[in-house]
């Protein structure tokens, strides 16, 4: 199977940090919104932000109107709503179904597999705000694409179209991928957070703004050096 040339008719069904930002990639790449199912009073000022025109739709809608379909919901909630929605013959066959989460593959879309339905697995690497500002850094970041094989091709031409780099991880390996992500956000919040309480413990003001340009270069040579092993000096490899 090959990567679609044609434009689809994307669905987002959730309104959080992430749904809208892929939303208005795919948007800004040609494709046409059809729709986005949003809760919460917040989550539908921040659909209308984002995504000004886009119809709030209930989640049978947005899944009945789209071609591709984005599953943008908390980790707690993705397995039962697949299955919920497979139950109610809401799927399409051939139609493409995207979660979002780093934690599961594609195993997880195996209701809407078993319908017809076109599973990917693809997690953007990079912590949202759900503001305009999430289009910038999506285009520096990867995004982890995990699928059957001949549906790769799909996964990737879609991170591409956002804007963004994609890297195929095996559906065995999610698990660890989902690690990694874990202990790089979770660590980096808790050592800023211990960094600038310090500061704040002494007077400085904004410690915030002090340590900023320290931390983002400490952060891209630790990169740099884990991209090439030969940055790191002599001394810091023992």
């Amino acid at each position: 199977m090959s990567a679609p040339s044609a434009r689809l008719g994307v669905g987002i069904v959730g309104a959080g940090r992430v749904g809208p930002i892929l939303g208005a990639a795919l948007a800004g790449a040609g494709h046409a919104l059809t729709g986005i199912s949003a809760l919460s009073e917040q989550s539908r000022e921040r659909a209308d932000a984002i995504l000004p025109g886009v119809p709030i739709l209930d989640v049978p809608q947005v899944i009945e109107r789209s071609e591709l379909v984005i599953l943008a919901v908390p980790d707690a909630e993705l397995e039962g709503l697949v299955a919920g929605l497979a139950a109610t013959g809401s799927w399409i066959p051939g139609q493409l179904v995207m979660h979002t989460s780093a934690r599961y593959g594609y195993g997880v879309l195996g209701p809407a597999t078993a319908a017809g339905a076109i599973p990917l697995a693809v997690h953007p690497a990079m912590s949202f705000t759900g503001t305009s500002i999430d289009l910038v850094r999506l285009r520096e970041s990867w995004c982890a694409v995990t699928a059957p094989g001949p549906v790769q091709p799909i996964g990737q031409a879609l991170v591409v179209e956002m804007g963004a780099e994609p890297v195929l991880v095996a559906e065995a390996d999610r698990p660890a991928y989902a690690e990694a992500v874990e202990t790089a956000t979770s660590f980096s919040a808790a050592i800023i957070g211990q960094a600038v309480s310090l500061l704040a413990g002494i007077g400085v003001e904004s410690p915030g703004s002090v340590l900023s340009s320290l931390v983002r270069s400490s952060v891209d040579n630790a990169l740099a050096a884990a991209s090439d092993p030969d940055l790191i000096p002599p001394e810091d490899r023992l």
